[in-house]
């Protein structure tokens, strides 16, 4: 699940999808590349998050996979819509 909040976000851009497939599927439609990665339990301690997502020149923190795809997704819709 992601954050109430981060839905929203996307539901202005027109995404309703709130599993991690189907945010990773909006977003692998919509940018060529990223990297997700699954932090250790002392990194994840110490930036307290769980999930890093690298994307261009931006780096996304997250609880989740879902949320790191979410929020992923929004930064290219933000970008794209502007």
């Amino acid at each position: 699940m992601i954050p109430e909040e981060l839905h929203r976000q996307l539901a202005r851009h027109g995404v309703t999808a709130s599993d991690e497939v189907a945010l990773r599927e909006a977003l692998e439609a919509r940018t060529e590349t990223y990297t997700l990665i699954k932090l250790a339990p002392w990194p994840a301690r110490r930036w307290q998050c769980r999930y890093r997502l690298m994307m261009r020149d931006k780096i996304y923190d997250a609880q989740s996979a879902a949320e790191a795809y979410a929020l992923g997704l929004l930064a290219v819709l933000t970008t794209t819509s502007s």
